[in-house]
């Protein structure tokens, strides 16, 4: 493995028995209280080796490919590569960063719906041939561009309980699936597989059969164009949740095993991304304003109202916001609720309160309502399962600064690692030892590390 040239400074901690990632985080905001209270993560890297073994366990011999632009810090894409994942990348820069990790063409997949030519010509380049397409446009710019490419057809998923017939965001009909092949074939462009998504918000695990059994439908007919089809892509999808992950398996395994079985040559892979990192992460933000509002701007809409009007109803400001950690609050729910760090006493009264980020935009909600003991200026809030969406390219709004993040791992983990032999010198060379109860800032993890 190369390491990373833009990030050669980060350094993943080890744990002894007697610290934990609660230390840590009490030990940065010990720190950053002292230095400038910025927003800041803590990354447990070990969780990724635990939800590898997981999967290895759960879901073997379908192969790992990592949606890059889920969470693309440097600790995770080389944690990951060591592991043996491939990745899912949809842009030039995606594709270079996992590049100078020493990851293979054959472990990278250019999975970007809508490419851009100067794009593809950059993955031809780079001899990175497996993509998805899902429309004759994007077929017959690839075959101007790629012309080693080999694609995998991506088609629509039926969410039955979604409330909509199709969804069509992405992918494309069975029926058009042969107007597809008819023209790869005029074209020469050689289609090598069939890709799918279901969304992790669909509860109904038979979406995965309709799915399975469409892709049979286009593997057959495939075979009347004489495309030679090796390569089955069961998306992503994957909440990170053990349970969900055997519930999926259960569903999932017995058609594979009639549809695609060993002995028909074909590869199953699939992209889980927040089931790798969104557990991983946990955010620290500090409350940098506070007033005093009146209860009814609070409620949603159509929400009785049932407080004492004394009662005093708080709306807090934090130093990171939708321009940043948060933004992918700007188009889902967030899947997180705010834990005040301070100690406070259980019998304590709490308040109806609303949490705004730092640009002080319309926008920036974090959280719309929730109950928390009073803040004061200065305070810490503390967000889990902060590691998927949240730590790719971000905005400048405002001057945002990017969080710092503290790598941690513990030595079991660390241990389980050496153990199966994949851990490369280059990653060992950005572990450093970290005491129980000892307080380290940025500066002085790197020169730790060195």
């Amino acid at each position: 493995m190369k390491g990373f040239l833009e990030d050669a400074n980060y350094s993943i901690g080890l744990l002894d028995e007697g610290a934990t990632l609660a230390d840590v985080i009490d030990n940065c905001i010990y720190e950053h209280t002292h230095t400038g209270k910025k927003a800041f993560y803590v990354g447990d890297l070990g969780k990724l080796v635990r939800n590898n073994m997981q999967w290895q366990n759960v879901m073997a011999p379908i192969k790992p490919f990592y949606p890059v632009k889920c969470n693309s810090t440097p600790g995770v894409l080389e944690i990951l590569g060591t592991l043996g994942v491939g990745f899912a990348c949809s842009s030039k820069s995606e594709m270079a960063l996992v590049q100078d990790l020493g990851i293979s063409p054959e472990n990278i997949i250019y999975t970007n719906p809508c490419k851009q030519a100067s794009q593809i010509k950059y993955a031809a380049k780079a001899g990175i041939n497996i993509m998805t397409c899902d429309s004759d446009i994007e077929l017959k710019k690839i075959s101007r561009n790629h012309p080693n490419a080999k694609l995998l057809l991506h088609i629509a998923t039926e969410d039955i309980t979604a409330g909509e017939e199709m969804n069509m965001k992405f992918g494309t009909t069975l029926k058009n699936c042969r107007h597809l092949m008819e023209c790869a074939k005029e074209l020469g462009v050689q289609i090598v597989g069939v890709k799918f998504h279901v969304s992790g918000s669909c509860k109904d695990l038979q979406t995965y059969i309709h799915a399975i059994s469409d892709a049979r439908c286009v593997f057959d007919m495939a075979e009347e164009f004489g495309f030679k089809m090796n390569m089955l892509d069961i998306g992503g999808g994957f909440t990170g949740s053990e349970l969900q992950l055997e519930e999926v398996n259960h569903v999932i395994r017995p058609l594979l095993d009639v549809y695609f079985p060993k002995e028909s040559g074909v590869n199953v892979i699939a992209e889980p991304g927040c089931y790798y990192v969104s557990s991983a992460f946990t955010l620290a933000v500090n409350v940098i304003a506070k007033k005093t509002v009146e209860y009814d701007k609070l409620l949603p809409s159509g929400v009785e109202q049932t407080r004492n009007d004394d009662e005093p109803v708080f709306t807090y400001y934090i130093n990171d916001g939708v321009y940043g950690s948060f933004a992918s609050k700007l188009s889902e729910k967030l899947n997180t609720i705010p834990e005040v760090h301070k100690k406070y006493k259980e019998d304590e009264p709490l308040f109806a309160s609303s949490l705004w980020g730092p640009s002080c935009d319309e926008l920036d909600q974090i959280v719309e309502n929730c109950l928390l003991p009073e803040l004061s200026v200065g305070d810490w809030l503390i967000f889990d399962n902060m590691g998927s969406g949240t730590l790719g390219e971000q905005s400048t709004f405002n001057d945002y600064q990017r969080p710092l993040i503290y790598y941690m791992m513990s030595f079991s983990d660390w241990d389980e690692m050496q153990d199966a032999g994949i851990a490369s010198d280059t990653l060992m060379k950005n572990f450093f030892f970290v005491p129980s109860c000892i307080q380290l800032s940025p500066e002085e993890r790197f020169s730790t590390a060195a």
